[in-house]
């Protein structure tokens, strides 16, 4: 078998032909990486790459059923197309589950797949960073999971390697395996003995956490974008949805009774429905939630009803926490916590990788979030934060009217012609403008920048505030940025570069001798070569 080329993000990948870079990768036993045997994919994935040829057939069904029980000439080309293109999709999948093998030896993980074109991807354990597994519902039918192994690399994101399709007991044997080999051989490089350490839970799901649910905007969002990813598909397929007979009768209801009736029984129900669907998403999402510290210096977080989730965070890569309090959720009390840590993929996959609570009571976040850095206090409630000068909340006042002048502009246009316009604009800036200046004055009083031990603190925000601490070690670059319109009011923006997390985190609008001395203060000598002082 002919060895495919390896990416930048493989460095320190074995070839084909057995040349193993690392000091350490000498002292596998000989023959061992031959012994080895070689495991496949379940046979049961099959079923699950044959889903793909569902989506044609569930649109043309709802063509059908939907219009006059026929499908004209663009509906056909439509389906067709998809038809086509689900059909190779299907291909592809069914041919890397029937030919991707992979095994793990002394040192190194090694995957193998394709058939006209052939690729083997050797990663050596001491270089993979967490290991998740990942179980969707027809997954869990058929009894079987996906593992995306985080390897590290050049990049903060590093790369990833994703093994679909096998069975429960392979996931979780694997993720045991890649682990411990790994936990040994870092071990044994140092000198040291692997210790074997209970898991020790830090969190776990409450169920009295789920009145936190309906504080969240992601059930009224998702209904909007479900009824709009609707009405696309339908368009495409030249069904007109206003031409349905569900549709019609809900629109006839709406025009029979009064305005002042109709409009606030439809806010009611949209926000009926958008609470269960929001307590609905948290439910599927964190239910069986539990945080714990397993040997080998891993947080893993495991969550999920219908999709069990379970992702490994190195204790080693996390550079701090940020404590995240949506204004809703802040209202209740409650707040959700991110993990700082590198090796969890993109931006996104961050995001996603890196929860390590669920929105919940604030003084359960901070608490687990003490312990995860291993503080007696969370350092986003232990430093000191600094004031930021009233001149920035000049900024947000100014901004708040560049966003309520142009909307009672656009009210009050239409006055020219109808006066009845003059007095609705009136009344939109009366609402308005009271609305934004206490956005701004909060988003002012939210500012705040400060030290706490190892940890560099920075708080923003508006709609969300976050609170983030960052650990000054991890701090590898400062950026200075000033608009045109700070530069006027003396302010300046400090953006924190680490290889972790989001990558960036600023602090906003603060003065500018403050803000370089603060920048120096943090990371002595990191900004100091390029300060011209007098």
């Amino acid at each position: 078998m002919s060895a495919g080329p390896l990416g930048p993000e493989h460095a320190g990948a074995a070839t084909s032909r057995g040349a193993v870079p690392g000091p350490r990768a000498e002292a596998a036993p000989a023959g061992e990486a031959d012994d080895a045997a070689w495991q496949g994919l379940s046979l049961r994935s099959v079923p699950i790459h044959l889903t793909w040829l569902l989506a044609p057939l569930a649109t043309a069904a709802g063509s059908v059923l939907g219009g006059d029980g026929t499908l004209n000439l663009q509906a056909l080309i439509t389906l067709a197309s998809l038809t086509v293109t689900f059909g190779v999709i299907t291909g592809i999948n069914l041919m890397r589950c029937l030919t991707t093998r992979y095994r793990i030896t002394h040192d190194r993980l090694e995957v193998r797949k394709g058939l006209l074109f052939r690729s083997r991807r050797t990663i050596l354990l001491e270089r993979i960073r967490n290991a998740d597994v990942v179980a969707k519902p027809l997954y869990r039918i058929l009894g079987l999971a996906s593992v995306t192994v985080g390897v590290a690399a050049g990049g903060s994101s590093g790369g990833s390697l994703t093994l679909d399709g096998v069975t429960r007991d392979q996931a979780t044997e694997l993720r045991r395996d890649l682990l411990n080999r790994r936990a040994a051989l870092l071990a044994a490089g140092h000198g040291d003995q692997a210790e074997d350490v209970a898991a020790a839970a830090i969190a776990a799901f409450e169920r009295s956490w789920v009145r936190y649910a309906p504080l969240t905007i992601w059930g009224v969002g998702g209904l909007f974008a479900v009824i709009g990813v609707a009405y696309r598909t339908l368009h495409e397929l030249q069904v007109d949805p206003l031409k349905l007979g569900v549709v019609r009768g809900l629109a006839d209801t709406f025009a029979s009774v009064p305005v002042w009736v109709a409009v606030p029984l439809t806010l009611m129900v949209v926000a009926a429905i958008g609470t269960a669907g929001a307590v609905g998403l948290y439910i599927e999402g964190w239910s069986g939630f539990r945080l714990a510290r397993e040997d080998g210096g891993i947080l893993r977080v495991r969550r999920g009803l219908w999709i069990h989730r379970s992702v490994s965070i190195e204790e080693q890569r996390l550079r701090g926490v940020e404590v995240i309090e949506p204004m809703m959720l802040r209202w209740g009390g409650g707040a959700r916590l991110q993990a700082i840590a590198g090796g969890l993929g993109t931006a996104e996959e961050n995001r996603a990788r890196g929860a390590l609570m669920p929105p919940s009571p604030r003084s359960e976040v901070l608490r687990v979030a003490a312990d995860v850095l291993g503080a007696d206090r969370s350092p986003t409630e232990g430093a000191e934060l600094r004031r930021h000068p009233r001149r920035a909340l000049r900024r947000r006042l100014n901004r708040a009217l560049l966003v309520v002048l142009p909307v009672v502009g656009a009210v009050a246009v239409p006055g020219i012609w109808v006066p009845a316009f003059l007095t609705a604009a009136w009344i939109t800036a009366a609402v308005l403008l009271p609305v934004a200046v206490l956005l701004a004055v909060d988003a002012y009083r939210t500012l705040g920048h400060g030290l706490a031990g190892r940890y560099l603190v920075a708080r923003a925000g508006t709609f969300a505030h976050r609170t983030v601490a960052l650990q000054r070690e991890g701090v590898i670059g400062w950026t200075v940025s000033r608009s045109f319109f700070q530069r006027r009011h003396g302010l300046l923006t400090l953006s924190a570069a680490t290889a972790a997390g989001a990558g960036v985190y600023r602090v906003r609008d603060v003065a500018e001798a403050e803000g370089l001395a603060f920048a120096e203060q943090a990371v002595p000598g990191l900004l100091a070569p390029f300060l011209e002082r007098d």
